[in-house]
């Protein structure tokens, strides 16, 4: 099926030269040209490395899943493009970093328990993210992959979701257009996780936010735009 057609800007989105420490920002995923997630946070860090975002416990966020209210995990993925969808308020759990190196297939995220401590390394993998900054509102774009890497504080690690990832390949509405890219971003990010390289180097394990920093809330006006990609 078609994705809906989305309305054009009537402005261009200027990439930012960088994002200032603290500053709000929105991070979405989405399915063709349709939002599926989006949540706020803090810009920790905007540097040669790439961009660091702080999601705290409580952050305003969106998921999208089934009108009737089931979770998008209920819906067989063959009926998914033909279901009637929301995209409802679902605050962020959890205190998290997330880390996007420019023009990476991934994206990785530090999980920390309640007393924050570092708890392990996700590796989310997704389309090469694309930076935006529209009216006063910055925000970080891509498309989720589906299949993940969770990696434990010893560097032990394991796939998840790649049977679902690889049902899903075979459905014509599917956002993954590379099956092959995602796997080599894949395996780009366990060569780090096995060498013990940046960014599994310990680096950020003993991050403590700002405590100056307030948890949004609520999604800032904007959030909606139309994609950058």
């Amino acid at each position: 099926m078609t994705p809906a057609a989305t309305p054009p800007r009537t402005e261009p989105a200027v990439k930012p030269e960088k994002l200032a420490h603290g500053s709000l920002i929105v991070r979405r995923h989405f399915e063709h040209r349709r939002i599926s997630r989006v949540w706020a946070g803090r810009v920790v860090s905007d540097d040669q490395r790439g961009l660091l975002i702080w999601i705290a416990d409580g952050s305003a966020a969106r998921d999208v899943g089934a009108a009737d209210g089931r979770p998008f995990s209920e819906v067989p993925f063959a009926e998914w493009e033909s279901t009637p969808k929301a995209l409802d308020p679902a605050p962020w759990r959890g205190d998290a970093l997330m880390f996007h190196p420019p023009g990476a297939g991934y994206s990785v995220w530090w999980f920390f328990d309640p007393g924050a401590r570092f708890r392990c390394w996700y590796v989310n993998l997704e389309r090469p993210a694309v930076r935006w900054a529209d009216a006063g509102l910055a925000g970080i774009d891509t498309t989720d992959h589906d299949i993940d890497i969770v990696v434990g504080p010893g560097r032990d690690w394991e796939w998840k979701d790649e049977e679902l990832f690889t049902e899903f390949l075979k459905y014509e509405h599917y956002w993954v257009e590379d099956e092959a890219a995602v796997r080599a971003a894949g395996a780009q990010a366990v060569a780090l996780i096995e060498q013990a390289a940046f960014p599994f180097d310990g680096t950020w394990c003993d991050f403590v936010p700002d405590d100056r920093w307030t948890v949004p809330r609520d999604l800032p006006p904007g959030w909606e735009r139309p994609r950058a990609f």
